[in-house]
């Protein structure tokens, strides 16, 4: 694992301490962990949807689709 430092006002390492403390990470680096994580899958799912929006219309989610997709679900069930 690599090591990077970072340099923080004193109001956002009050910031960090308190969440360390309050919310039950280990260290301030479990934390900034977590929130790249976050961040990280916050941008995949941005892309997913930017990919999705791109994408040609596909057959409207109507009663139908949905009665389809049950009966489909059933199916794979009763194998």
């Amino acid at each position: 694992m690599s090591t990077m430092n970072i340099s923080l006002p004193d109001a956002l390492k009050s910031f960090v301490d308190d969440q360390v403390s309050q919310r039950g990470y280990g260290t301030s680096s479990e934390y900034v962990r977590e929130l790249i994580r976050k961040d990280q899958d916050r941008l995949q799912l941005r892309g997913l949807l930017l990919a999705g929006a791109a994408s040609a219309p596909a057959a409207p989610a109507d009663a139908a689709y949905f009665a389809a997709l049950r009966a489909r679900v059933a199916q794979q069930a009763g194998r």
